[in-house]
């Protein structure tokens, strides 16, 4: 496996919270971009009314829709509160691509969002590109994510360990499907959060260890594993040209890693981007160094809008 080390261009200010202890629910997202079209609908005393939830999924709807990057805070002083991001129009909007969440491409592109946002989903972050292995149990989850966080940011004030086995407990429902008793009636805590459908991590039987599911992913579509890799490219090495096989599955970010794919699965979808692009990215093995090179840029809308149709 390759050394890669995580870089990181800006501070670190590790979040255990704001979730209010909920995966985001199928509808969730979708009410939260069209809410915003009053920005101050998420202070508003009416908005469990507007949002149909309690007030305590008012607060973790705004959380989630802000960690995927579906909404930000407006830049208006004058009226603070918040808007949709281009992504969040373009996948939720009033002519999104998907705003119901029916293709599992759209689930592929938020997890990417999610599992890639350092300070508001720290645990997701740090499960998908910094844990090294395959197994984990909740405990040594939050131990080492503490840990790392605190090595990250050493001011960090500190989390109880109420805080921290609720996030965790939060990060493993994003991805596992609930064990349903027959006995017990269904409420909010027990509906399944889509990202399950994704079956990127699995509960192994009989214990209290969760194993991520490495290889080939059969929802994850070539046009989601580009737009991945121009974000992870943009955001991580704006300046290079070229990057190595390496960067693209083992560093933090990057398509493999947060795609958990297998060496081969990413080759396959490599080999496929100089067609895909039009040449604007090029995957060359030559002389045995595995890179691919950036000709020109991409728009990420017009990619989506190819796969959407």
């Amino acid at each position: 496996m390759s050394n890669v080390q995580t870089t990181f261009l800006q501070t670190i200010t590790p979040s255990f919270s704001g979730h209010q202890t909920f995966p985001f629910r199928y509808t969730w997202l979708k009410k939260g971009v069209d809410a915003v079209s009053d920005p101050t609908v998420f202070s508003s005393e009416d908005a469990s009314v507007t949002l149909g939830v309690g007030k305590n999924m008012v607060a973790s709807i705004r959380h989630w829709c802000s960690v995927a990057l579906l909404i930000k805070k407006t830049d208006n002083p004058q009226h603070r509160g918040f808007t949709p991001t281009k992504f969040g129009e373009d996948i939720f909007g009033k002519d999104g691509f998907d705003p119901y969440l029916d293709d599992p491409a759209t689930l592929w592109l938020i997890h990417y969002q999610i599992v890639t946002n350092t300070n508001q989903a720290t645990s997701w972050y740090w499960a998908f590109n910094v844990l090294r292995g395959n197994h984990f149990t909740p405990q040594a989850f939050a131990k080492e994510v503490y840990k790392w966080a605190q090595q990250q940011k050493k001011s960090m004030r500190l989390i109880s360990e109420n805080t921290l086995r609720r996030d965790v407990n939060c990060f493993i429902r994003t991805y596992c499907q609930s064990r349903q008793n027959p006995n017990t009636a269904v409420t909010a805590e027990t509906f399944d959060c889509p990202l399950a459908e994704l079956n990127l991590i699995a509960e192994l039987p009989d214990s209290d260890r969760y194993e991520f599911q490495r290889g080939a992913k059969e929802t994850l579509p070539i046009e989601v594993v580009v737009w991945a890799l121009d974000t992870f490219w943009k955001n991580c090495f704006s300046r290079r040209n070229s990057l190595s096989f390496s960067d693209l599955m083992y560093a933090p970010s990057s398509p493999g890693r947060v795609f958990r794919l297998d060496e081969d699965t990413l080759t396959t979808y490599l080999e496929g981007f100089e067609q895909l692009t039009n040449g604007a990215l090029e995957y060359d093995e030559t002389s045995g160094l595995k890179q691919v090179y950036r000709h020109r840029d991409l728009n990420q809308k017009e990619l989506l809008e190819r796969y959407y149709g």
